[in-house]
């Protein structure tokens, strides 16, 4: 993944149609000169050059006079009139936009799409700004935050049928519900989950308090007692430097700190990897802490997460729901084999301050009061800590819902933008911001299309259910869908969390979008700083290419680009102080507008326009604005990496030349197509067919084949999971130098075959027809 965040931090703004724009203007011009020059004919009688020029070759030196006075008022006029409508054009081009660019920097052309009733992208800019509305907003977060509403309550039905409603009046060409049964944990009401420490006989000297609403969906059930081990944030790094100063979490249960960039899943998956027999996850107070006013997350609350290392039902992985009685389940690898349990800060500090053993690394260190940071396992009084889970799984009815408008070109085509609806607490972050910025844009982009906006491609925005599950809804969707997905989604975006601060923006995303990104954040307005567009705040901070970042597992786009090969993107505004009621009880409008100074509603109507300038390009451009080239330098960075060890390889029989051919292969098909597209009447319908086709399924093509969608979901070779992803040859790759004992040659040469393999097929498909390949290469057995 380290090659990808490299990749990522590069940001650019590539323009798709200066060369079409640049020959359609000389096209109009001589136009504008022809009809021109016939209109003064039809006005003007005596200017007959016909009559003139031959008075000129019978001599008549006053007919030479006249043609030229006759030919120069007619030059004058062509040339006023076209300065006339060519410099209207420009300034509907420019009207609303912040950036002050010019066609090529803004990335697309500003011609009116076919049916677009005359509108450019300048004022289709101003139309949307004008019509969305930050009140609409706060209300909407206000009204889905009342109350807890998970998937399957009653409380969580009602908000579907009230998102149902929403939709339905506003003016779209078609509205509708899909349901599903997903399988679902929740706590056992008949029998809680306990915490309790027990001596050496293994009577109980203690009972541990919990809230009985707080766990971890899809952990593992039962009991397990043991020592206790602290991980810091369970990170590999972490759990590698416990090994390197001999603590062991073998047998142990692991205390781990919310948070550290990876997930509860990745979290207790890697403690399962390193023996332990149960996880304990709390919030530190140095990760949550509490600002001047003492807003933030008191030491008796707990953090909750699902701990399903994937997405969507755990029993139907890579493939959607059906009824169970019909279809028996299939447990998904990544449903953990140990149990895990939130826990308060209070909690922890029980448990940790009477550790012994090793001392932390000065890192390590939390706030927690009066613990003396060690490592255990052994407690001071030699107990040990007996943990109990009690879950069911529950098959529960999800509805998605779904609301569409028809684009009027290519309107097999979609921009998707979804939601999580769902919470297992008021979420006012967790699923009010999503929601409430989703009906906001649906209301807005209709309003467009009734005011005389026609998008050339279709528009379909989602609200998904048993997002606080892992994605569950959408996923599920993906998997009934998948067939057909590669070839009519063009990108999603996940509107989830996308408010938690307004200092400043992440984009966790898929190369492929980010120079709309880059484009995109030159015309809205900083939230926080008027008069200033995200970009040139961003610049000052050190650099625009400081909001692009990688997509993460439990992000609502991964899925759809690591499972699905679809772009994606999830956009947030964040404040350098963390929003610390995220996934609580405490995740109410009341904290989340004090945290925010009481100014939700301007933030989310500048993620609205941002997500909406992202969309308008997408439904108006002729040719797709997606950056064709980004994976030849993903691959180019890991070629660097991987000629670093050429010398090693080599020796032993292995070769990297295959790959950097491929590499070769893929760079050379996407700058070729990119100067195909350059260089091409993009406003032919069936040009920009052929090129839009080919466009959309360059996300796919990284897809490995080689690989089970049920055993391996996320097939990405970029931003998936598994031994066949770039992210694992590296780290196999690495042990060469750090642990050359471990290498397995075998296993990196079937690595390095199927990764390389993927890539030539990418290669290969953009392309084109197979005439079009290039068949230097030998194959030898």
């Amino acid at each position: 993944m380290g090659t990808l965040t490299a990749h990522l931090t590069q940001s650019s703004s590539v323009s798709f149609h200066h060369s079409s724009d640049e020959e359609e203007n000389g096209a109009q011009m001589e136009e504008l000169t022809f009809a021109t020059l016939e209109n003064e004919e039809e006005a003007e009688p005596f200017c007959d050059i016909k009559g003139l020029v031959l008075r000129n070759l019978y001599g008549n030196r006053r007919g030479c006079v006249l043609l030229g006075f006759c030919g120069s008022v007619t030059f004058t006029a062509a040339f006023l009139l076209a300065f006339v409508v060519f410099s209207g054009r420009y300034h509907c081009s420019q009207v609303g936009g912040l950036g002050e660019q010019s066609e090529h920097e803004g990335g697309g052309a500003n011609k009116p799409s076919d049916g677009a009733s005359g509108l450019y992208l300048g004022e289709l800019r101003e139309m949307m700004r004008r019509l969305l509305q930050y009140e609409d907003i706060y209300n909407t977060v206000s009204r889905i935050s009342r109350a807890n509403h998970p998937p399957g309550s009653s409380e969580g039905t009602a908000l579907a049928s009230e998102v149902l409603g929403r939709f339905r009046k506003l003016p779209m060409d078609h509205t509708w519900t899909e349901s599903l049964y997903a399988t679902l944990q929740f706590p056992d009401r008949t029998q809680r989950s306990s915490l309790q420490l027990v001596d050496s006989a293994g009577l109980i000297s203690e009972q541990i308090a919990l809230n009985p609403f707080d766990y971890c969906p899809y952990s593992a059930t039962g009991n397990y007692t043991g020592g206790v081990v602290y991980a810091n944030y369970g990170r590999p790094e972490d759990f590698n430097w416990l090994k390197s100063v001999g603590v062991s979490a073998a047998g142990c249960v692991v205390v781990m700190r919310v948070g550290g960039g990876i997930s509860f899943a990745e979290k207790v998956w890697l403690a399962e990897r390193n023996g332990a027999g149960g996880v304990l996850i709390y919030p530190d107070p140095a990760d949550l802490p509490q600002d001047p006013r003492r807003l933030g997350l008191n030491s008796h609350t707990a953090v909750s997460e699902h701990v399903h290392l994937g997405s969507g039902d755990p029993f139907t992985p890579g493939f959607p729901s059906f009824n169970h009685s019909k279809f028996p389940p299939i447990p998904s690898s990544g449903l953990p084999l140990i149990p895990a349990l939130p826990i308060t800060a209070t909690v922890a500090a029980k448990l940790l301050s009477q550790l012994s053993g090793p001392p932390c690394p000065p890192s390590w260190r939390g706030r927690l009061p009066y613990v003396r940071c060690v490592l255990g396992p052994e407690f001071s009084s030699e107990r040990r800590v007996q943990m109990s889970v009690h879950n069911v799984m529950n098959p529960v009815l999800l509805n998605n819902i779904f609301s569409s408008l028809e684009g009027h070109v290519e309107p097999d085509q979609y921009i998707i933008l979804g939601a999580q609806r769902d919470s297992l607490g008021p979420g006012a972050v967790k699923s009010g911001v999503g929601t409430a910025i989703l009906l906001e844009l649906a209301r807005t982009f209709s309003a467009m299309v009734k005011k005389g906006f026609s998008p050339r491609r279709s528009l379909l925005f989602v609200s998904w259910d048993a997002g606080d599950f892992g994605s569950v809804g959408a996923t599920e969707w993906l998997e009934g869908y998948l067939s057909m997905l590669h070839l009519k989604a063009v990108a999603y975006f996940s509107l989830d969390q996308g408010i938690m601060g307004d200092d400043n923006l992440a984009a966790y995303t898929s190369p492929l979008l980010v120079d709309l990104l880059d484009s995109a954040i030159k015309q809205v307005e900083h939230p926080k700083h008027a008069g200033q567009t995200i970009y040139s705040q961003a610049e000052r901070d050190g650099g625009s290419w400081r909001i692009m970042k990688p997509l993460y597992l439990n992000s609502g786009a991964y899925s759809f680009t690591a499972f699905a090969g679809v772009p994606a993107m999830e956009l947030r505004f964040t404040k350098e102080r963390a929003y610390p009621f995220l996934n609580t009880p405490l995740d109410s409008v009341p904290h989340f507008q004090e945290f925010l100074g009481g100014r939700l509603g301007v933030i989310g109507q500048r993620l609205g326009e941002l997500v909406g300038e992202m969309v308008l390009r997408l439904v108006h451009d002729h040719i797709l604005p997606l950056r064709i080239t980004s994976y030849a330098q993903s691959v180019l960075q890991f070629s660097a990496h991987l000629n670093k060890h050429s010398a090693e390889l080599q020796s032993r029989g292995v070769s990297p030349q295959w790959l950097f051919s491929a590499r070769g292969d893929y760079s050379r098909a996407a700058e070729t197509l990119q100067r195909a597209i350059d260089y091409s009447d993009v406003h032919n319908p069936t040009t920009a067919r052929l090129y839009n086709t080919r466009i959309m399924k360059v996300e796919y093509y990284f897809l490995s084949q080689y690989v089970s969608a049920m055993e391996t979901p996320f097939r990405h070779v970029i931003h998936g999971r598994g031994n066949h992803t770039l992210r694992a040859l590296t780290e196999h790759l690495a042990l060469l130098t750090s642990d050359p004992g471990r290498f397995d040659e075998s296993r990196f040469r079937r690595q390095l075959a199927l990764f390389t393999w993927t890539l030539q097929g990418a290669a290969n498909a953009l392309n084109g027809d197979v005439w079009s390949i290039h068949h230097t290469r030998t194959y030898t057995h």
